[in-house]
């Protein structure tokens, strides 16, 4: 699990923290998987938005406490996690009950864990193709400079993860989303998303017969995946009900409910794109 260092904390008045904060943001698919963990189990939390539209996650302070610039980041009694699936884990170890990991299942568990983030770039591929307009894609040139800049640690080691991050958005800016890229990551994503389905042939969740943080994390790529035109009744049907299942509990869907100008900006993109036949299915051929 990803927890920091105490040198590797850089923003040191959070060692002092007592409780459990969560720095996130409304639309990230990580806080909103978080949110829901937090949600499920009762916990009560202290909330520090951050606001990814005006890079506050490259700001000195958050770096200082997540050297990636990514959120969530969980800060308990002092302690600093990150990574959303290692701060899952550590909230359903920290706090018993309800249990969100089988005892019988932690093997399964983390082996889906895996293959649900080692997605996570096609899913940031396919929104900014497919979910959200051009103007709103990318990175400032000065917020990547910071995140360049930050020479903080991880577990006391240089972070190569943050020259994955620099990658994507450079590759982003100069190039957009290709064809190639959409393509790939539609086909990673119906290759996983296929085997799912399978699973719910005969079952009403994704490991054992109770709700758990394998179902939540992948309700989430499922959920965003929806926003991009991804064609869920056509080629997963068990999943789509699945889905909906899960989206019809309270606690889940105020996590994932966009605000009315995201509602609006993704409505309209998602016209432009069945004008100009440009939509993910069109371009990607699923």
């Amino acid at each position: 699990m990803v927890k920091l260092y105490e040198n590797d904390i850089k923003t040191k008045q959070v060692k002092e923290w007592k409780g459990v904060h969560l720095f996130h943001f409304a639309s990230s698919s990580c806080s909103q998987k978080t949110r829901i963990v937090l949600n499920l189990k009762g916990i009560d939390w202290v909330s520090h938005p951050i606001n990814l539209l005006k890079a506050e996650n490259y700001n000195k302070w958050y770096l200082g406490i997540n050297p990636r610039g990514l959120v969530p980041t969980l800060v308990h009694d002092g302690d600093v996690h990150i990574e959303s699936n290692d701060i899952v884990r550590y909230l359903d170890d920290c706090f018993e009950t309800p249990k969100l990991i089988p005892s019988d299942q932690s093997a399964a568990v983390l082996e889906q864990l895996k293959a649900e983030d080692n997605l996570h770039m096609d899913l940031r591929t396919l929104t900014f193709g497919f979910s959200l307009p051009k103007f709103l894609a990318g990175k400032p040139p000065e917020a990547l400079a910071a995140l360049d800049a930050n020479e903080g640690t991880v577990k006391g080691k240089k972070d190569s993860h943050k020259q994955v991050q620099l990658a994507f958005w450079q590759h982003l800016a100069k190039h957009g989303i290709t064809q190639e890229q959409a393509t790939q990551s539609a086909e990673r994503f119906k290759s996983e998303f296929s085997k799912l389905e399978t699973q719910l042939a005969d079952q009403n969740f994704l490991i054992g017969d109770e709700l758990s943080i394998v179902d939540i994390a992948w309700f989430i790529y499922a959920h965003r995946l929806k926003s991009t035109g991804y064609p869920f009744k056509r080629l997963h049907p068990n999943l789509d009900a699945w889905y909906h299942s899960l989206l019809s509990r309270p606690e889940i869907a105020k996590e994932v409910a966009d605000p009315a100008p995201l509602k609006v900006i993704r409505f309209l993109t998602q016209k432009y794109q069945a004008l100009t036949h440009t939509t993910l299915e069109k371009v990607t051929g699923i």
